[in-house]
């Protein structure tokens, strides 16, 4: 076959592949069936217990859905009262979270210096893993040279398949110690290969914390202020849990469900959170608001704002998708604790940065938004920024490339998927299978000859 040939039959094959998967949308209503696990009130169905994170955005009232502030909780304790804690103490906080995910409790000073420890001496990649894993198959895209390096230690690991808890909670610590060595090695490779830039490859400092050490091996001369460390920091404890129903937990406590071991369950979570409807969002926000300052004269004209994002919404700007990107929550109603929080740091490094005029432009779309939105698709929904309306601006003011913002994310979340995977080892060991009705008619089998 000729090239011509073969795509021309993959064409006819994709099509074929098309007509024969489409499900009539009107068996799902009535087989009531919960697609994409969510109720006809919006609500996910109920499928698991958990004792690590809670999401809380709204109260039902006989089937009605009243907002209330956001509020997001680590093992039962407030997130904002985990961030004043540690900002107040003038202290990085994710490896307090992390051990607070994993352990259940909070570390008293001792534990956490002890725990900091051991991440920091693991940060530092095993013999050869950097050469044969991460240099010789560079990636274009972060997520997938990580994940193919968390499947890659399985080789590395003298006792890779023991799932008791002891060995889990080994190979978490040394995941989360080693997610952002490898975040920042896949770049380097990655921008070496497919950008033609130049690589620099720094070793991580075991005295420091998740975040200093993750500035200094991305940055050619390894310097950060400490308004940038903080805030780095702030973003990793805020996007360190979600509860078990975001999708990439999910997806570890399925593939922990059959037995498998650590390194596949969290590389399957690693591939769910690559998705652009998980973890990819805050790159469409970035994408968003550079477009508008390209297409606003005024920055502080919010009539002008206004009448751009109702193009947004008439799909007549940006990308003609109607999606104005980080507005709305699967949960949270009249606001995203995280994004409030975040948002107050992401002022100083805005005007250490000097760009406060653009942080101003962040809030007035914060602000507008919602009310555009009400306008234009008539309706009385309460919605709120999410925390990927602001992350990727305090990304980009780090100077962090968009290729990163997304490991970033799993950066942070490798702590709260390690949890929920000892969670789901310890308290349910029944593999997870739910059901699928069959929808097709019954056809008799027709010998190759008479087709």
């Amino acid at each position: 076959m000729t090239e011509k040939d073969y795509s021309d039959f993959l064409n006819e094959l994709s099509n074929l592949a098309k007509t024969n998967n489409k499900i009539n949308a009107e068996y799902y209503t009535k087989y009531d069936v919960k697609k994409g696990l969510r109720n006809s009130d919006g609500t996910g169905v109920l499928v698991g217990l958990t004792g690590i994170g809670d999401v809380h955005g709204y109260i039902m009232d006989e089937h009605e859905k009243i907002p209330v502030e956001g509020r997001l909780t680590y093992r039962g304790i407030n997130i904002e009262d985990i961030v004043n804690g540690f900002q107040k103490e003038n202290r990085h906080g994710f490896e307090e979270v992390s051990y607070l995910l994993l352990f259940g409790e909070l570390p008293n000073k001792e534990n956490l210096d002890k725990f900091s420890k051991m991440l920091g001496q693991y940060r530092i990649l095993p013999e050869g893993f950097m050469r044969d894993m991460i240099l010789k198959a560079p990636s274009r895209d972060i997520m997938n040279k990580l994940a193919r390096s968390v499947l890659a230690f399985y080789s590395y690991d003298s006792n890779p398949d023991d799932t008791r808890i002891k060995n889990v909670l080994r190979q978490s610590i040394e995941l989360i110690a080693r997610f952002p060595t490898l975040v920042a090695y896949g770049y380097q490779a990655m921008a070496r290969y497919h950008k033609d830039a130049s690589m620099f490859i720094h070793t991580p400092d075991p005295e420091l914390g998740t975040a200093e050490n993750f500035l200094l091996m991305i940055r050619q001369d390894s310097k950060y202020t400490k308004t940038e460390a903080d805030i780095l920091d702030l973003a990793l404890v805020l996007h360190a849990e979600h509860g078990g129903g975001n999708n990439s937990a999910f997806a570890a406590r399925v593939v922990s469900s059959s037995g498998t071991d650590t390194y596949s369950a969290i590389a399957a979570a690693v591939g769910s959170l690559k998705g652009p409807k998980h973890g990819g969002a805050n790159i469409k926000v970035l994408e968003m608001m550079e477009n508008i300052k390209q297409h606003i004269s005024d920055w502080k004209d919010e009539d002008e704002i206004a009448w751009y994002l109702e193009r947004i919404l008439l799909r007549e700007a940006f990308d003609r998708s109607g999606l104005i990107y980080g507005l709305g929550h699967a949960i949270y109603t009249l606001s995203d604790p995280r994004a409030v929080l975040l948002k107050k740091k992401a002022l100083d490094l805005a005007q250490e940065k000097n760009r406060v005029e653009e942080f101003n432009l962040y809030t007035s779309v914060e602000r507008l938004a919602p009310k555009i939105f009400s306008k234009i698709k008539k309706t009385d929904k309460h919605l709120c920024v999410n925390v990927d309306f602001y992350s990727g601006f305090v990304y980009s003011m780090l100077n962090i490339p968009l290729e990163l913002c997304t490991p970033i994310f799993a950066i942070a979340r490798i702590a709260g998927w390690c949890a929920h995977r000892i969670e789901e080892l310890v308290s349910v060991r029944t593999i997870m299978r739910p059901a699928y009705k069959s929808v097709v008619i019954r056809k008799e089998y027709v010998p190759l000859s008479e087709r």
